[in-house]
């Protein structure tokens, strides 16, 4: 098995408020730093993204990707490759969980990526957790500024 990286934030919002932000897929260049577009390509039959292409611009590195998304109930989303010019492989997840009082929710980001370059593990591992602590911290305040307005 590949290895991963992984974090977890707690935000102060209903897993629900939560995850209304992580697939309103559209709204990603407002709050998701890299990513400059965000298209829905297909939806399964509850109106979830199944299909999305992302053009991200991250300085260096700019690539267009089309992720293959797989909702599971309202609490977890996975994701996983389907094309991309410059990765082999970027596999992550969404996992909310409700936190005593039902109004904060921890929220657990975890991140395979493989580039088509070669790169040292470590490198690798340390681009993942920047990547990871980025998203979460714009979902963090996105969600928040969602959820007070």
């Amino acid at each position: 098995m590949a290895e991963h990286t992984r974090s977890s934030i707690t935000i102060e919002a209903t897993p629900a408020e939560v995850m209304a932000v992580i697939a309103d897929f559209g709204r990603y260049p407002e709050w998701a730093g890299e990513v400059k577009e965000a298209e829905v390509l297909g939806t399964d039959p509850q109106g979830r993204a199944e299909q999305v292409r992302l053009l991200l611009d991250a300085g260096a590195i700019k690539d267009e990707h089309t992720l293959a998304y797989t909702w599971r109930g309202d609490h977890e989303v996975h994701w996983s490759l389907v094309k991309s010019r410059l990765l082999r492989a970027l596999d992550g997840s969404y996992v909310l969980a409700p936190l005593g009082d039902g109004k904060h929710t921890e929220v657990t980001y975890q991140l395979t990526v493989d580039v088509r370059i070669p790169m040292l593990g470590t490198i690798k591992r340390k681009a993942e957790k920047v990547i990871i602590d980025r998203a979460l911290d714009g979902l963090k305040k996105r969600v928040e500024q969602a959820a007070g307005s």
